[in-house]
């Protein structure tokens, strides 16, 4: 299974207010970088915090216990904005306002979607900014060299926001029951790439291996 230019598709499903997807990010990109020949990437939010679950940070009292174990295993660091926003508690984690705002960022012309899904999450990791303030994809806009009044109406607009929903579907329908998850899709069909704490070399090695016997090499 190859797409039109011959590359070897590849999804990312994550979400941005996912702790081990932003410590997963520097890994991804390495490898997204390294091998970026031969595959085609496409990034969907898959909506950790979406309905009854989108609730202030506060409400979820096992997050610091277990940033400071992401932190242990992977060396990632998360910034005083954020360790203050923990602290105040009142950000509401919707994982729907996130993904509206990734659809809108990437939809623009020259976007690239793996950029802003790490712009998005140093926005919050980082930074400690709710996800679900317009003004941060204004900001964001800027730093990647998109059209920020373009992107913060693609971010108002309903069928931005009916296209994030759409994407929490699709990771449904791949069976991804948790977050990050690298997937290759081949003809024979749909395989986990990788883990979380999975380094660069280790994902091309994994997407070496697969190729190989998809290929009967």
């Amino acid at each position: 299974m190859m797409t039109s230019a011959g590359r070897i598709p590849l999804t990312y499903a994550f979400d941005a207010y996912c702790g081990w997807c932003y410590s997963f990010g520097p890994a991804l990109h390495e490898f997204a970088a390294a091998n970026a020949d031969r595959i085609e990437l496409r990034v969907l939010s898959g909506g950790l915090f979406t309905g009854t679950r989108a609730l202030p940070v506060s409400a979820y009292p096992h997050i610091p216990g277990a940033n400071e174990r992401i932190a242990q295993l992977t060396g990632v660091t998360f910034g005083d904005g954020y360790g203050a926003a923990l602290v105040d508690g009142t950000v509401v984690m919707d994982s729907a306002d996130a993904a509206t705002g990734l659809v809108a960022l990437r939809s623009q012309p020259g976007a690239n979607a793996l950029d802003a899904a790490a712009a998005m999450q140093r926005a919050w990791y980082v930074d400690g900014r709710s996800l679900s303030d317009a003004e941060v994809y204004r900001d964001i806009a800027a730093e990647l060299g998109l059209n920020a009044d373009a992107v913060t109406a693609a971010y108002a607009s309903p069928a931005t926001r009916a296209e994030a929903a759409a994407d929490f579907l699709k990771v449904r329908r791949l069976g991804v029951d948790g977050y990050p998850t690298l997937l290759l899709h081949t003809a024979h069909g749909t395989d986990r790439l990788g883990g979380p704490v999975s380094s660069a070399d280790a994902l091309t090695c994994a997407l070496d291996q697969h190729l190989a016997v998809a290929t009967g090499a």
